[in-house]
């Protein structure tokens, strides 16, 4: 599972935590008022079934949250349901009148805020108007018995105020988090793809200023020979040698450029890394040695550094990497460490960091990539002097 599916399941229990405490509030209310006749038993029946339909309908909207969509009809639906519940069996703030406001804290995420604003007064308002409606009648029990109803009502109005402008706010507060991510996840795919079409191009245009000039030369002499072939075949001789110069110099040149690819410059590709790391939102520290790192393992870390970046922007959360170069008498080390642990890499190292370990293994060197067990995770390369 990658960190922005654990993000978004992590988001769905936060939003879903809140029907969990309602049905424990109006459990333990509904056991209560019965016990003290604040409520009949078809009153309690009939509340638990429009709230079984109201979380169905919770659910529904809930998940329509994280595709940015806004389910209107069943947030009218959901919310008829939470004031019928109110009105049947009572609008008591730990007791059925959580039900209108677990349907705010929902009905509040993906809105604008003036809609947010204005379903937060009205559910205060109704809830405030159905307490003093209760209170008046000598149901509520938000008090004593003995306590004027006119107590009941301007505690459940202050109580119902305070829960209305706070609660609801961490479940928008949460999904606009999961957004962030979500839209910083979106960016860094884009970024990667970005790079490897910028990379193409460089080669493409590589190719082209290298090779093009002999490949439209070669074009040009292999026509001018076949004309000349059967009048003057001296000069066509001529041209098909210069044919062969020319593409034993293209031939040569192409070489080069494959192996300019294929062979990379270590400190120069420290320097690519770290420019794509920060611009990626990744701090990066490169702790080199003062003296140039053997020519043999400078060849193999060139290698290790361009998978293990790839790896921190493509499969970690990381925030920060840093990069490690020393060597001794003895032995040259290569670190590459971030702040992201993928852990299924402890497992399984990829097909890249595999291939990797293959080419260690061709100069007497290993590779480990293993997290630390403290939320970083390090890939290491050893090569022997």
């Amino acid at each position: 599972m990658d960190e922005l599916t654990r993000a978004r399941r992590l988001t769905r229990l936060i939003l879903n935590s809140t029907l969990v405490a309602m049905w424990l509030v109006v459990a333990m209310y509904s056991v209560g008022a019965l016990g003290a006749g604040l409520a009949a038993r078809w009153q309690i029946a009939a509340a638990t079934v429009m709230t079984a339909a109201f979380t169905w309908l919770y659910l529904r909207i809930s998940d329509a949250v994280f595709e940015r969509t806004f389910l209107a009809r069943e947030v009218t639906a959901a919310g008829a349901l939470a004031l019928a519940t109110c009105a049947v069996a009572g609008p008591a703030i730990v007791g059925w009148g959580f039900v209108a406001i677990t349907w705010v804290s929902v009905a509040v995420v993906g809105v604008s805020r003036r809609v947010m604003f204005a379903q937060l007064a009205g559910t205060w308002l109704v809830l405030t108007a159905l307490s003093a409606a209760w209170a008046l009648s000598g149901r509520l029990a938000f008090l004593p018995a003995d306590a004027p109803a006119v107590v009941d009502i301007v505690m459940s109005g202050v109580t119902y105020l305070i829960i209305c402008a706070f609660t609801p706010l961490s479940n928008r507060l949460w999904v606009y988090i999961w957004h962030l991510a979500a839209k910083a996840h979106q960016a860094k795919e884009t970024q990667a793809r970005l790079a490897v079409a910028e990379e193409r191009l460089r080669f493409a245009r590589d190719l082209h200023d290298l090779v093009g000039h002999q490949l439209s030369a070669l074009a040009v002499k292999s026509e001018l020979a076949v004309r000349l072939a059967d009048g003057d075949t001296a000069a066509a001789k001529a041209e098909m040698a210069e044919v062969r110069d020319l593409s034993r110099k293209a031939l040569r040149e192409l070489r080069e450029a494959v192996r300019g690819y294929r062979e990379l410059d270590l400190p120069a590709e420290l320097e690519s890394v770290r420019s794509v790391l920060e611009a990626a939102g990744v701090r990066c520290r490169l702790q080199l040695p003062y003296r140039e790192v053997p020519e043999e393992a400078a060849k193999v870390f060139a290698y290790v550094v361009r998978e293990a970046v790839t790896n921190v922007l493509k499969h970690s959360t990381a925030t920060s990497c840093d990069i490690t170069l020393r060597f001794t008498d003895e032995e040259s080390t290569l670190e590459v460490r971030n702040d992201g642990v993928a852990r299924k890499r402890a497992v399984d190292l990829g097909s890249g960091l595999t291939g990797l370990g293959e080419r260690l293994a061709g100069v007497g060197g290993k590779l480990t990539a293993l997290p630390n067990g403290d939320g970083e995770f390090t890939v290491k390369a050893i090569v022997p002097r």
